[in-house]
């Protein structure tokens, strides 16, 4: 069995789909001596939905590797057997490697198998069309990416028309510094797809959508530094501290948010 750099005996476990997630399993098929977990789950996912067969691993003295999952396991499964690839969090940053790009790491494939799809792949999952632009992708490419990505999450024509409806009724404060979206579901992309100016949108600086579970910022490093200490319970993630996204799954009321980016603001 071909090893991995300081991995004895790796099995992978993969998250939430999306475009990225898509790619690694297309990478890790690639290589059949490693075993690989994939239950098609969505954001949010967590590693106890791989419970059973984390523990038939560690039991079997193999090392399981999760791949953008949640930690909830219980006390007994010790976190020194485990590999975490990750860049959501803690772990996120605009000099951190994209989990596409650990994995890559991981296998410890070459230069040349890094391909200008997996640069578009890795760049879109850190920075979203900003990333993209950095490493100098054409609107055509972008646009291409956004669509497999949105794919990739399963969504769906339906919600793709209700996010275009929602965008198109977006309200703007503080002088058009923060854009607000009221969307009847989870699906971001939707909206932040329509409103991108670098994919023809009208633009923003910093945007917030109400869903009806849960609550979503894109925007500047300073606003979510601001939500992370007012709100303990999100999740964060992207090019930070410049820019990034943040979410937590409830309902924020605007008021309570509008609070939060005026007293960032000053």
């Amino acid at each position: 069995m071909r090893q991995l750099p300081a991995i004895a005996r790796p099995d992978f476990y993969l998250g939430g789909r999306d475009l990225e997630m898509l790619a690694i399993r297309e990478l890790l098929k690639r290589h059949p001596e490693f075993r690989v977990h994939d239950r098609g789950l969505s954001w949010g996912a967590k590693a106890s939905a791989y419970l059973e067969d984390i523990r038939q691993a560690l039991s079997s003295d193999r090392t399981p590797v999760l791949v953008e999952l949640e930690i909830d396991l219980p006390d007994d499964i010790p976190r020194d057997r485990l590999h975490i690839v990750d860049h959501h969090g803690p772990l996120a940053g605009i000099d951190r490697p994209t989990s596409i790009e650990q994995i890559f790491k991981l296998l410890g494939l070459p230069h040349e198998a890094w391909t200008r799809d997996l640069a578009l792949i890795a760049a879109n999952d850190r920075g979203h069309t900003t990333g993209m632009m950095r490493i100098g992708a054409t609107l055509a490419e972008m646009l291409d990416i956004r669509r497999r990505d949105r794919a990739a999450q399963g969504i769906t024509e339906s919600e793709e028309e209700q996010g275009r409806e929602a965008a198109a009724n977006s309200e703007q404060h503080f002088g058009g510094k923060l854009t607000v979206v009221q969307l009847p579901h989870g699906r971001t992309a939707t909206v932040t797809d329509r409103l991108d100016e670098l994919l023809g949108g009208p633009g923003y600086q910093n945007l917030l959508i109400l869903g009806l579970q849960q609550t979503t910022f894109f925007g500047s490093g300073r606003y979510i530094d601001a939500l992370r200490t007012a709100f303990s319970d999100g999740w964060f993630g992207g090019e930070l501290p410049r820019r990034g996204y943040w979410g937590c799954g409830r309902v924020i009321q605007l008021t309570s948010f509008i609070d939060v980016f005026r007293e960032a603001t000053k």
